[in-house]
């Protein structure tokens, strides 16, 4: 068993009710089983020893999860410590305030990435499909009422976070191919519905790896690269011990890192959902940073996946750029007015998005979001951004606010 452990503060712990979770020590070894009631101050004392500290494994509780991902980002944006970002620990406080996300709220992004990571480690088959539903529900939900901003979301957080790469992966995958199958290619709901379960769930035998990978320094090593390798099988053999039984579903898993250029029409169904799964792979991973290597800017990302294996332009590509367009909701650009803006909206052509300036022409921050329109000559983009050459702190939920607007402005 693989244990993800955190330091928990004991004030955390509440007296008299069942814990949420295990309690153990930093070695991993259990000192109190999920459900046991503390009855007393002086029982937990009991409980804890002369141990230092205590631990929680977070896949074992996800409202855990999600404040211990919530208090890093937290910490990251405030700049503060690397030694005091490493040593965080849970508090009554941050579970107090951390929020749930409801059918008519707002989403909670850092949330919807702790219900992933955990349902991509379920290994029991009825949790399993339990919070499969409920994740792929919630992200279809924002990605029909607001595409923009799920895009956004999703790659603000692919293109400058480490921590939960799997989760996050297979959300942006999803939510991409989702929003070419609807809005481009015009295919059934029910088929766009297992095309973005079959993407969710695509790495579901490699998730642990993918999420150290992200975190080594070093090249995979033989007995990794064997494993990536495997994995699209393994994740097809676990989904159907896993309960999974559509063949679709199955097939696109099955071949999604499959390297079949050409065109849609001749595939089965699973085969064109792989390909489309395996063209937003492509973008998703290119996008994404890591502890070896800089990502690349979501246009250079994005081009990656236009061209397929031959230098053609791919048809499951090209399906991908109209959806999300060249310069993508979440990227940043430099626009001919000298201004850094960052992509808000998706525009009337893969070219022309609105965007919202975060540095003025003379290289400062600035205190108001200035909404600039693309396709204004003045306006115009210049180039694209690396995410990583643009010193400011980008509020989330300010810009989320911008990409709101009525349907009839969205590309079709």
């Amino acid at each position: 068993m693989n244990l993800v452990l955190v330091p928990v503060n004991v004030d955390s712990i509440r007296i008299g009710q069942p814990l949420p979770f295990a309690l153990r020590d930093e070695g991993g070894v259990l000192l109190a089983h999920k459900g046991y009631v503390v009855t007393s101050r002086s029982e937990l004392e009991l409980v804890i020893g002369r141990r230092s500290s205590l631990f929680i494994d977070v896949a074992e509780s996800e409202s855990h999860l999600r404040a211990y991902v919530g208090k890093l980002h937290h910490l990251v944006r405030q700049d503060r410590p690397l030694k005091q970002i490493a040593g965080a620990q849970i508090l009554a406080s941050d579970l107090d305030s951390h929020r749930d996300i409801t059918d008519d709220g707002e989403p909670d992004w850092l949330e919807l990435q702790g219900q992933a990571h955990t349902m991509l480690r379920d290994s029991h088959p009825a949790s399993f499909r339990e919070r499969l539903d409920k994740l792929q529900a919630q992200l279809s939900r924002h990605a029909h009422s607001n595409p923009d901003g799920a895009l956004f979301a999703l790659i603000h957080l692919a293109s400058t976070e480490l921590q939960l790469y799997s989760a996050t992966h297979a959300m942006l995958v999803s939510v991409m191919c989702g929003v070419a199958a609807r809005e481009v290619l015009k295919w059934p709901a029910a088929l766009e519905l297992t095309l973005c379960q079959a993407a969710l769930t695509m790495n579901v035998g490699m998730t642990e790896l993918q999420d150290r990978l992200a975190l080594q320094k070093e090249a995979p090593s033989p007995e990794q690269q064997v494993q990536i390798e495997q994995h699209p099988a393994r994740a097809m053999r676990l989904l159907e011990q896993l309960g999974v039984t559509e063949r679709r579903w199955l097939e696109a898993v099955r071949d999604h890192r499959t390297k079949t250029p050409g065109p849609l029409a001749a595939r089965t169904e699973g085969q064109r959902m792989a390909r489309l799964i395996q063209r937003a792979d492509v973008f998703a991973a290119r996008l994404a940073p890591r502890a070896a290597r800089l990502p690349e800017s979501p246009a250079s990302a994005m081009q990656a996946s236009y061209f397929d294996e031959n230098r053609q332009i791919d048809e499951a590509g090209a399906a991908l750029i109209k959806a999300v367009g060249i310069y993508s909701p979440g990227s940043f650009v430099r626009l001919a007015s000298n201004e850094i803006a960052v992509v808000i909206k998706r525009g009337v052509n893969t070219t022309t998005p609105r965007v919202a300036v975060v540095i003025n022409r003379s290289g400062m921050p600035t205190g108001e979001l200035s909404v600039r329109d693309t396709s204004q000559p003045e306006f115009r983009i210049a180039s694209s951004v690396a995410h990583r050459d643009v010193k400011v702190q980008i509020k989330l939920e300010r810009l989320l606010a911008l990409t709101r607007a009525p349907a009839a402005e969205r590309p079709g």
